[in-house]
């Protein structure tokens, strides 16, 4: 073979200047061209001499004829010149060659074997397509990569493959990575990597990201002169708009794409384009036109080879069946899909399509009379719903980001409503309360730090399954603010001695869609091993559409109950409920808007009361509840709310038309998921009795944040130190028994300093401590981002200062992200955050919205970071919190009044008193007797009522 270093002459004319311009014809998407340009290359070709040579640039041309007709989206004859080639690249493999000629011959092998890939995956043969990829992956390290230009290809390819098996998280993390790590030389595959990136985030639920990526691909095909690319992406933005609910807007789109994939003969793309339409055809009630369409995108699919794409369309037109009332045709088409997918193992579509079943079968029992068939009709249902439901949830674990998991469980969420809805019809109490449990068992962290992989990107080859999650070690300080939290599925949990929650469902969702739902560690529904003789009730919420209510006695106390509230009145509530409360990041027009709101003026809170309790409270509890303070004392009620109701000061409830509330009633806990209980190192024991009274106790007191005066936005929270009589008797009184961090002389010392930084704070509780208290700023995060780990403590930390949060202006906030990694991420040799901050059993978070983990999805802000690494108990606030000069100013309270100070005070005793939950709330029935009978803003609850308990 001719060892040439120079590609552009490589074969001398007419051959050379032959693949210049069929390139040019491919870049501006004029196939037929390039079609007819390669066949008169290949025809002059076949006259020369059959040597190695030659037997090569028949190689090369039939290679680039391949890419022509795949981005044609011709599969029988890409898969035609793609075998050929590799052929002949396989009869000179042993022929003599230098050193050039085997880097040549190495990179066409590379670009066949992925071309072999791209033909296997889009005509449905998945795991054919991976072998190629592996088999590319052990080509790889002997090509000197210069350009970076083939590996980078490799990297996308394995990404589109990901796509096709519906593995969204999977193939985020690898384009992101790749994304990161691709050269600028390797230009061209740069805005193909940010078009899969927009397609995973437009089906995962998050558009304006979708948005960003799509714009950053077509401004890098522009520049690459690819307009066959650039109109692609017309499709793509279709999809997006389809996503978003702008119909309009995408039929007009696709309807563009159609007509240039038609011109090009771009007839995959066209049937696709032709599948879309029709289910926007379907939406407007248009049915013959959707069923033309659809009718149409299945023949061309089935012309191509595209067993996977063709399926699609039969599953879209067996939901056409069934609304014009066809069920034979429903299901023929319906199990065709599903025998497509079982057999390339798209699992996921497997349960997207029982899903569609199982609604069908929903639709037809609100329709339709089923007589004596209807528990059996509901039953079927469930087998179908129940299982996939549990397999879509679980899909959230291959996500990276709670921000992807989040949107992500947006969608899945859909399936568990209908699972719940055929429970209620089913009149299932005990399937209704294994439902919420399992719900609340909350997904656990996965800390371990998995193994690097061998190459960047690419698993090892022959290897089935995708590689393990890439590692965070060797992560630079400033990226690391990017790193995700991951999390491993929910403990199973154990109901009974004989039963687990869901079991048959969970055993059938795993068999049926090779996914595991629940990890092998079991937790009991509720530990009661360590409970006292007193009575106490768990309650959990689910959201599912309407609200669900479980609730389980012990304690001397037994029984158990399920209880429903109906979406729109428990929405209402809500929402009287935040337009009474202060929002997240108002500042001082949040908190004025909140002194003249219903929870400032005794009349409205009454209303806003009764209002929470018919919504969110059953009568059936509230008797049990007098029922068992008649006869056995004053309760616990511990509550594990759903995020949507995580704010409501259950405290306040009025549970009957004498305004009795629940406070009058039973002391109120707040429960985490009972997935943090097995991450303890310790069981968890909200009543027990403190460490030794010389241990040490932490004081964080309104330490100053770098880069921010005392009147800014995280300025001061308390005052000028030494200004707050009720708050220096605080300290006094920690300082006269010798055991408090910071050292200082006078009370006065404790407050605004600037040595209290995270590692400080980790010296203090690394060395042991029996409490802690802060007091000072804390910034929640967006509940509609996802992310609740990026809820932060602002400490006296600045800008040298490493961590997992971006600086602001001279500051690194310490976030709930820190606290759960440690340093994990940012060194090889890191410690998780049990080691770097063990949090002693005892804290007291009081800051803005500083309990509001339990607003999310996923809880994993600073309260459960707490708890997570070793707190037994938490006491934070649901919502921002006035402070002292807010009262004094926007209020009209005395200045010698000071509000905040004397809850920081009662939540100080509190947690030094061996029932800390008694005491605290001992505290809030104190300020519920005063807002009864002098009704003034100090005694308001929308301070006080903010306080809450959170243990596991």
């Amino acid at each position: 073979m001719t060892d040439s270093s120079n590609l552009l002459q490589l074969y001398g004319d007419p051959f050379d200047a032959g693949f210049a311009r069929a390139q040019e014809h491919h870049l501006a998407a004029e196939f037929t061209a390039a079609y007819d340009l390669y066949a008169e290359l290949l025809t002059l070709a076949e006259t020369l001499d059959d040597t190695p040579d030659v037997r090569f640039l028949r190689a090369h041309l039939l290679a680039d004829l391949t890419s022509v007709h795949l981005s044609a989206s011709d599969l029988p004859s890409a898969d035609d010149t793609s075998t050929r080639s590799h052929a002949l690249l396989d009869s000179v493999a042993q022929a003599p060659m230098g050193p050039h000629g085997r880097q040549l011959w190495l990179e066409l092998q590379l670009r066949t074997m992925m071309a072999r890939s791209a033909v296997l995956s889009n005509t449905g043969h998945l795991d054919e397509a991976l072998s190629w990829l592996d088999k590319a992956a052990t080509v790889l390290p002997e090509f000197i990569d210069h350009d970076g230009l083939r590996a980078a290809e490799l990297g996308l390819n394995r990404v589109l493959l990901l796509i096709d098996r519906s593995e969204w998280g999977k193939a985020e993390e690898h384009a992101t990575l790749l994304l990161a790590t691709t050269p600028s030389t390797a230009a061209e595959v740069i805005p193909r990597l940010q078009t899969a990136l927009g397609s995973i985030c437009s089906t995962t639920g998050r558009y304006e990201l979708a948005e960003d990526y799509f714009a950053q691909a077509e401004q890098g095909f522009q520049a690459l002169g690819d307009t066959g690319e650039v109109q692609t992406l017309l499709a793509h933005r279709a999809y997006l708009a389809m996503e978003r609910g702008e119909l309009d807007q995408a039929e007009q789109l696709f309807v563009q794409a159609s007509t240039y994939f038609e011109e090009q003969h771009r007839y995959g793309d066209l049937a696709a384009c032709e599948q879309a339409r029709s289910y926007l055809a379907d939406l407007r009630g248009d049915s013959a036109n959707a069923r033309e369409l659809i009718t149409t995108s299945m023949d061309r699919f089935a012309r191509l080879g595209a067993s996977i794409a063709a399926a699609d369309s039969k599953l879209l037109g067996a939901q056409h069946a069934y609304e014009r009332g066809d069920l034979e045709e429903l299901k023929r088409l319906a199990q065709e899909a599903r025998d497509v997918y079982q057999e390339q193992e798209l699992y996921e579509r497997c349960a997207q399509v029982d899903l569609m079943l199982a609604r069908t079968l929903e639709d037809n029992l609100n329709q339709t009379d089923h007589g004596d068939h209807t528990r059996a009709s509901v039953d079927t249902a469930l087998s179908l719903a129940l299982p996939a439901a549990l397999t879509l949830a679980a899909a959230r674990h291959d996500f990276v980001t709670a921000h992807a998991r989040n949107q992500w469980l947006a969608l899945a969420n859909e399936a568990m409503r209908l699972v719940f809805r055929l429970a209620v019809r089913r009149q299932d109490q005990g399937l209704l309360f294994e439902l919420v449990e399992h719900q609340c068992a909350g997904a656990a962290l996965a800390l371990a730090a998995p193994p690097a992989p061998t190459t960047p990107v690419f698993p090892e080859p022959a290897m089935k399954t995708y590689g393990p999650p890439l590692t965070l070690g060797g992560v630079a300080a400033d990226a690391a603010a990017s790193v995700g939290l991951r999390v491993a599925p929910p403990p199973k949990v154990r109901m009974s001695a004989e039963r687990v929650a869901l079991q048959e469902y969970i055993a059938a969702a795993e068999f049926r869609y090779r996914r595991p739902i629940v990890d092998q560690e079991e937790v009991p529904f509720w530990d009661t091993s360590e409970l006292t003789s007193r009575p106490v009730v768990q309650v959990r919420l689910a959201d599912s559409g309407d609200l669900f209510m479980t609730w389980t006695w012990a304690g001397g106390a037994t029984g158990f109950g399920t209880g429903r509230g109906p979406a729109d009145e428990v929405d209402a509530a809500v929402r009287e409920l935040a337009a009474a409360l202060p929002g997240t990041g108002e500042g001082a027009a949040g908190v004025r808007r909140a002194f003249a709101g219903a929870l400032a003026d005794q009349r409205a809170e009454a209303q806003l009361a009764r209002t929470l309790g018919k919504a969110l409270w059953p009568d059936g509890l509230t008797a049990q509840v007098r029922q068992v303070l008649e006869r056995a004392g004053r309760p616990l009620v511990r509550i594990q709310p759903s995020p949507r109701v995580a704010q409501v000061p259950w405290e306040l409830l009025a549970l009957d038309d004498n305004n009795t509330r629940l406070l009058d009633l039973a002391d109120v806990v707040t429960t985490a998921p009972t997935s943090l209980r097995r991450q303890q190192t310790q069981p968890p024991s909200a009543a027990q009795a403190p460490p030794a009274a010389d241990s040490p106790v932490v004081l964080v007191l309104d330490p100053r944040v770098p880069g921010f005066r005392a009147d800014s936005a995280l300025g001061s929270v308390l005052g000028p130190p030494g200004s707050d009589p009720e708050l220096l008797a605080l300290v006094e009184r920690h300082l006269a028994t010798g055991a408090m961090h910071p050292t200082a002389t006078t009370p006065p010392d404790a407050f605004r300093r600037s040595d209290l930084n995270r590692d400080w704070l980790s010296d203090v509780l690394r060395n042991g401590a029996r409490r802690l208290l802060y007091v000072g700023h804390v910034t929640g995060a967006p509940v509609e981002g996802g992310q609740s780990e990026d809820g932060a403590l602002h400490l006296s930390c600045g800008p040298e200062t490493t961590g997992l949060t971006a600086l602001t202006r001279t500051h690194r906030p310490l976030s709930a992200k820190d606290l759960l990694l440690g340093t994990l991420p940012l060194h090889s040799d890191g410690q998780p955050g049990t080691r770097v901050w063990p949090a002693p059993p005892r804290v007291a978070l009081l800051g803005c919205e500083s309990g509001g983990d339990l607003r999310f999805t996923e809880s994993f802000g600073l309260a459960t970071a707490m708890l997570h690494n070793g707190a037994h108990l938490v006491t934070a606030t649901r919502w921002p919190l006035p402070t002292n000069h807010a009262f004094h100013t926007l209020a009209g309270v005395p200045t010698s009044v000071r509000p905040l100070s004397t809850a920081i005070t009662a939540v100080d005793t509190a947690h030094d008193h061996p029932d800390p939950i008694r005491h605290l709330t001992h505290y809030q029935q104190t300020q519920l007797t005063h807002w009864r009978t002098t009704p003034t803003p100090a005694h308001s609850p929308l301070l006080w009522s903010s306080l809450t308990t959170i243990v596991i």
